[in-house]
């Protein structure tokens, strides 16, 4: 890693705890919101208020995605992904799942990724072919070889799913509850992908690859994750869909995910 781009994954997770800090001023178990989307949308431009202007004067030259439910490539140079809340649906009803994503897409590869979950105070880092990290503590996927003991999940990657995409997902749950000890379907995927980092779960797949999913997936890549399309093919940005799981557990459970489709 340069020197230029560790500088910037240090802004990175100063910000993203600074922006931590201002949800969680805005957190209590007891939220009910009266207007959903309102308190949605004020999440969102708080956290992007601060950390759009400090992630582009972290890098210069560097660009900024505006959808981070878009699919497909990256163009070419230094490019800001950014969650603001991951699980903001799960913030703003007073459940504890929810975090803030920042990934550095370069050239179209994920350079390094930040996850933080402020509630828990879980700094995840990582950065490519340099290893994962739980508050700076190295991290390692689990080391489980029975499928039939996994804990595994999914989740929606956006809301309006195609009914073919629905119909794959409720098939897939359904196929995947006969063969692992539990299927987890919950957002947000960065936290599952997290999970699965750490070595607390051992696989998660997806029908939609998007932008969000790129610093978690390469979390879990980088913590000794087997990342593959549902093809078996190495995972990328323009990937339709992956699993990422432990590796002792990955190719039984791409078969079963390739019987359910």
């Amino acid at each position: 890693m340069t020197s230029s781009t560790a500088a910037a994954l240090s802004a990175s997770t100063d910000l993203v705890r600074t922006a931590g800090a201002l949800l969680l001023e805005r957190y209590s178990p007891g939220n009910r919101p009266r207007d959903l989307y309102a308190a949605v949308r004020a999440n969102d431009d708080i956290v992007t208020a601060l950390l759009q202007p400090g992630l582009l004067a972290a890098l210069p030259g560097s660009g900024w995605e505006e959808d981070e439910h878009a699919t497909g490539p990256i163009a070419g140079g230094d490019h800001w992904v950014v969650d603001p809340v991951g699980g903001n649906m799960n913030h703003v009803h007073g459940m504890p799942d929810w975090n803030i994503g920042v990934s550095l897409v370069r050239d179209g590869r994920p350079a390094f990724a930040v996850l933080y979950a402020p509630l828990f105070d879980e700094m995840y880092t990582a950065s490519d072919g340099g290893g994962a990290f739980l508050n700076d503590v190295p991290i390692t996927v689990s080391a489980k070889t029975d499928l039939a003991l996994a804990l595994t999940g999914t989740g929606q990657a956006r809301p309006g799913h195609s009914p073919e995409v629905t119909r794959r997902f409720g098939d897939s749950i359904a196929t995947m509850m006969q063969n692992v000890l539990y299927v987890r379907s919950s957002v947000p995927v960065g936290h599952q992908l997290a999970q699965v980092a750490a070595g607390r779960m051992d696989a998660h797949w997806q029908f939609e690859n998007v932008r969000s999913h790129i610093g978690p997936v390469l979390l879990a890549r980088e913590a000794g994750a087997t990342v593959t399309d549902l093809d078996g093919k190495p995972w990328e940005i323009t990937s339709s869909g992956y699993l990422a799981a432990a590796p002792g557990v990955h190719a039984a459970a791409l078969t079963v995910l390739q019987g359910a489709l």
